[in-house]
């Protein structure tokens, strides 16, 4: 079974919550603070944390800011801040998805198996990809930059390896909504602006004469690589 850690500091909340994901399959374990939070995480390794934004002594941002520091472990925020700069913030942080209470339980799983089901977009082989000082692992699921590994979120991942399977070629933000986070998804395209966004940071070591991801104005994004 995965394992789903529940960081919420609601007693009632974590209750309802983890008898749903129980009952939809999941292992679950609950933490109510920021430390404890990062103290399973480290212990257990989940497949994905719900992750309450307001929490005493560390908040959520923090926690999740921790955890991007050295795993791509999927994080669904949860929030009663409903306002679209949180939701923002939230995305633009690292998070995988962002939901506000109240919400239903069933809703939440149904997020949960929306965000596990996406997976970097792979080819059956074993071969490294070379872009001068930018190498891509297609079976490791691994980016390296002048020899050190990139860490990248599950999503922002996904993206990467799907446009450069394809040098060179356009891809609107409709097609990459579809490609990359799946058919199912109801947020905005604006959530490929942010991911190619945190992408270009995190590739700011890229040598521009190797390639870069390069914006298509009223057209869309393209991994672009000196041939």
């Amino acid at each position: 079974m995965k394992l789903i850690l529940i960081v919420e500091d609601e007693p009632s909340i974590a209750r309802v919550l983890s008898a749903y994901l129980k009952k939809a399959g999941f292992e679950v374990i609950h933490a109510s603070d920021g430390l404890q939070a990062l103290e399973f995480f480290r212990e257990r390794e989940p497949a994905l944390v719900l992750l309450d934004v307001m929490l005493p002594g560390l908040d959520g941002w923090e926690v999740l800011q921790l955890i991007r520091e050295h795993h791509s472990c999927p994080v669904i925020m949860l929030t009663a801040r409903d306002g679209i700069t949180d939701r923002l913030h939230g995305l633009d942080s690292g998070a995988d998805d962002y939901m506000t209470k109240p919400f239903m339980p069933e809703e939440v799983v149904a997020r949960v198996h929306a965000v596990l089901r996406r997976r970097p977009f792979l080819q059956d082989r074993s071969s490294k990809r070379h872009f001068g000082n930018l190498v891509i692992d297609d079976a490791a699921k691994c980016v390296y930059l002048n020899g050190a590994e990139v860490g990248l979120s599950p999503r922002d991942l996904s993206l990467l390896l799907f446009l450069s399977e394809y040098p060179n070629r356009t891809f609107t933000r409709d097609h990459l909504i579809e490609q990359v986070w799946g058919i199912d998804y109801e947020g905005s395209d604006r959530a490929v602006d942010l991911s190619v966004k945190r992408l270009r940071q995190s590739l700011s070591h890229w040598s521009s004469d190797a390639g870069e991801i390069r914006t298509l104005r009223g057209m869309g994004y393209q991994f672009w690589i000196n041939e």
